[in-house]
């Protein structure tokens, strides 16, 4: 079964830095601190929804979640230590910042049932982090890195494209230090462009312009399949979809369906390499898993639209005991 998250946001709690790309009420939907009421009503109703515990994780997310005040943090782990305990989910997971994790923070952790630690990263290039106000190194993700692996926790890794003062190269960069941090997850982020952030700051006054959505897609794709390749599972790519996020932003790479506009184009990829020795101005039927269809036509049929405009015409249609991402090409009677 799919993995699933009870999810309990924290937001910017314990942050010391305003990063350039920060408007958590714009990202999480509220500002107001989690609370011990919080934990146990995010948990009961997910009970009554039917979650599956044992394929569920209670996880805080939005702020950073070691630097917040100590007893805050422990209020909010013995309720979900309960809960955990009670119902016998998989495990805890905690968003935090690389700079606030050392022996004590992850032994208390540890204590209490967190199961996995998720760092935000965002890039491996000191001169980025710097311009985006991270307030930490490179090297303090990779300490952190290990000493989390070193308990015993799974590590996310989340990191961001298109930031101020990055480019595709730093941002590939970024990708491949993660890979050698060898985590069990990986998040990536375009970035999205906020307002009442630095970030607007910049754009409206024209010293930064962020890729959209469109532009970032190819390459998101392949980073998406270089950390899958890897054996590292990309939990979320792009930023969740949400009315607040939809009306405060002002450029960037947002699209409500961006996971799928990037497999669209990994799709696309292996489609043209299978045709690439093939005879064009000739019609051919392409077969993907039935599961994978959609995502093998890419958003609005935009798949056999390129292909077309390359002189391939094809109908791309789903068909029984394929693999995800299996493809066979025949040409049409």
């Amino acid at each position: 079964m799919k993995h699933a998250n009870i999810s309990i946001f924290v937001p910017h709690k314990g942050c010391p830095n305003n990063c350039s790309f920060c408007n958590q009420k714009a990202i999480s939907g509220q500002t107001v601190p989690a609370t011990e009421q919080d934990v146990i009503t995010a948990v009961n109703t997910a009970i009554s929804h039917k979650c599956d515990p044992k394929n569920t994780e209670i996880a805080f997310f939005g702020g950073s979640f070691t630097a917040i005040e100590r007893e805050q943090m422990l209020s909010l782990l013995t309720a979900a230590k309960c809960l955990l305990d009670k119902y016998g989910f998989v495990g805890i997971r905690v968003s935090t910042r690389p700079d606030f994790i050392d022996d004590e923070v992850l032994s208390v952790l540890k204590k209490y049932g967190v199961t996995s630690i998720e760092l935000g990263a965002q890039s491996m290039d000191d001169e980025v982090l710097s311009l985006n106000r991270r307030g930490h190194t490179a090297e303090d993700v990779r300490k952190s890195s290990v000493l989390i692996k070193k308990y015993g926790f799974s590590l996310g890794l989340q990191m961001m494209t298109g930031l101020y003062g990055s480019d595709s190269q730093k941002d590939l960069y970024t990708a491949r230090e993660i890979i050698n941090l060898h985590p069990d997850t990986v998040r990536i982020y375009p970035t999205v462009v906020l307002k009442n952030t630095y970030l607007g700051e910049l754009f409206e006054s024209g010293q930064y312009l962020p890729p959209n959505a469109e532009e970032t897609a190819p390459f998101a794709a392949r980073l998406l399949t270089e950390f899958e390749n890897e054996g590292i599972r990309v939990i979320k790519l792009g930023l969740h979809s949400s009315e607040t996020v939809e009306r405060d932003m002002i450029a960037g790479a947002y699209h409500p369906a961006f996971r799928e506009l990037c497999e669209g184009y990994i799709f696309l990829g292996k489609i043209e390499e299978k045709l690439k020795n093939k005879d064009k101005n000739r019609e051919y039927t392409v077969f993907v898993s039935e599961k994978s269809l959609s995502k093998a036509k890419g958003l609005n049929k935009r798949n056999e639209k390129a292909l077309k405009n390359q002189g391939y015409y094809c109908k791309i249609k789903g068909k029984e005991f394929l693999d995800e991402f299996e493809i066979e090409v025949e040409e049409a009677l």
